[in-house]
């Protein structure tokens, strides 16, 4: 095969790996942004919405699509009850400082990761995709489920961005995000809107997780690359704007299939930590961040 359809299968499984970091660190990025919370748990929520799904692959009869639908309504919503849950719990008795609520989602990360390890166990296991089917492309083919993927992730993003912008708990949200002793001023209940963001958070990564789970495999550890990823992606979109971690999600994604391909995947991994280097030296902010 010539370069030129190495290059574009390349491209084709970066838009894979961008659509799903994009939901994930979309969820980092609204946590930071209305809470100013760094969600050092965000991975295993991620890895929560895998494993879930395993189980309703294996709890729910019928064929692989039936569960699969069932995963992806359930499986989230699951999650972020836990989610609400910690912060209730947890976040909102430490009245969301950011050093300890850093120190406590690290606390929350191993939690999550040891129950997941004695309830799952250590293995790594397939979940069946909701249905089989190839493109058929002049040079190669390429799973459908993966075009799926994209498109589910592409709808899913536009339903924030509507909610965000449309829709009166978007505007709660944002009115909180500015100024949240105003906000509760004019009666904005803020424990509601913390715990409901940082269940939103939480939620998208379940579904990135739900979503690439039947091209990868549910396991207990999953959930550290997408971590490091989506903290790259939103320092160099800029800590709480959508605009920008989706655009840094899609540079960050097809990168990533380019360099994979063509050289190693460890490399990948040192050019974005070199562009995270290089927007913290000259645009600390982020591309599309507000200046402090």
């Amino acid at each position: 095969m010539e370069f030129g359809p190495f290059l574009l299968l390349a491209l084709m499984e970066g838009l894979v790996g961008a659509a799903v970091l994009a939901l994930t660190a979309s969820g980092l990025s609204l946590v930071f942004g209305v809470m100013r919370v760094v969600n050092v748990a965000h991975g295993e929520f991620f890895m929560l919405g895998a494993v879930a799904a395993w189980f309703v692959s294996q709890w729910v009869p019928g064929p692989p699509a039936v569960a699969f639908a069932v995963a992806l309504v359930v499986c989230p919503l699951i999650v972020a009850a836990l989610a609400a849950l910690a912060d209730l719990a947890i976040l909102k008795r430490l009245k969301h400082e950011p050093e300890a609520t850093i120190v406590a989602t690290i606390g929350l990360l191993y939690i999550l990761q040891q129950a997941a390890l004695t309830v799952y166990g250590p293995e790594a296991r397939p979940v069946p995709a909701p249905f089989e089917m190839r493109l058929q492309l002049p040079w190669f083919g390429w799973s459908g489920y993966k075009l799926f993927v994209i498109g589910a992730a592409a709808a899913v993003l536009l339903g924030l961005w509507l909610m965000l912008t449309r829709t009166r708990a978007g505007l709660v949200m944002r009115a909180t995000q500015i100024d949240r002793e105003t906000a509760t001023a004019f009666g904005i209940d803020v424990t509601r809107v913390h715990a409901g963001t940082f269940a939103l958070g939480a939620a998208l990564a379940a579904v990135a997780a739900v979503l690439i789970v039947p091209i990868q495999q549910a396991h207990y550890l999953m959930g550290g690359d997408p971590l490091l990823l989506s903290f790259i992606v939103v320092i160099i979109g800029g800590l709480g704007s959508l605009r920008g971690t989706l655009l840094a999600a899609l540079l960050i994604g097809l990168s990533d299939g380019v360099i994979s391909t063509f050289f190693q995947p460890t490399l990948a991994k040192i050019v974005a930590t070199l562009l995270v280097a290089l927007v913290l030296v000259f645009r600390p902010q982020g591309l599309f961040g507000a200046r402090a």
